[in-house]
């Protein structure tokens, strides 16, 4: 009976035993896990210290840069300052970098280098209420003196949706798209626009100078209306 009794105990502390040994293990593996939990918190703030580090390098890189070639620019030279306006937009992929391609496409326009001055364009994005239609109306520019209508109206309509119902901008990139229907012969279209403009905006004419009744009556002879 004691033998039995012996043997009882000693299984119950061959299991507390195995059961701390147990628990020890477990709490030595957590220890790892933490372990290499705190070097890999450690090394994501490394990175993050670093990428703000190198982010802050850039804009200010970026800046200092655009402030060059706005320098140049206001000094007359303009091809120098294109290749510095593209050498930012080339470099940086921020809102200076933006700006950049926007400066550069301007700057192509005015020598007649369209194709150039809308690929920066197409590359420009803003979320400014009056840059970002304006951007399209030059993109509609680039494409109406290529003779690329179908792009030019698509610019156009992008640029009047973008506007909203601003009485300066709008109805001036409506008349851009009636010049575009004039060219594509869709004059019952052109004529639409024209009247659109007298009633939604019946003071552009005047203010701008442009007898929009002129071109409605135009065009609605040229579409046999």
């Amino acid at each position: 009976m004691a033998k039995k009794q012996d043997q009882g105990a000693r299984t119950t502390l061959e299991e507390v035993n195995e059961s701390l040994t147990s628990a020890a293990q477990r709490i030595e593996d957590n220890k790892k896990y933490i372990t290499w939990a705190v070097i890999a918190l450690a090394v994501l703030a490394v990175l993050a210290g670093l990428y703000i580090y190198q982010h802050n390098k850039n804009i200010a890189d970026a800046t200092k840069q655009i402030g060059d070639a706005d320098i140049v620019l206001l000094q007359g030279q303009d091809d120098e300052a294109l290749k510095a306006y593209e050498k930012v937009a080339d470099e940086f992929s921020n809102k200076t970098g933006e700006r950049a391609h926007l400066n550069a496409a301007i700057l192509l326009y005015q020598k007649g280098e369209y194709e150039k001055a809308a690929k920066h364009i197409e590359d420009f994005s803003t979320d400014s209420k009056l840059i970002g239609p304006a951007s399209q109306s030059l993109l509609g520019d680039c494409y109406v003196n290529l003779k690329k209508y179908d792009k030019a109206m698509a610019a156009f309509e992008k640029a009047i949706s973008l506007s909203g119902d601003n009485e300066l901008y709008t109805p001036a990139f409506m008349l851009k798209k009636a010049t575009v229907l004039h060219e594509q012969k869709k004059f019952a279209e052109e004529a639409d626009i024209y009247q659109a403009i007298k009633d939604k905006y019946p003071m552009f004419g005047q203010q701008g100078g442009f007898n929009v009744d002129k071109y409605l009556e135009r065009a609605k002879a040229l579409a046999g209306k």
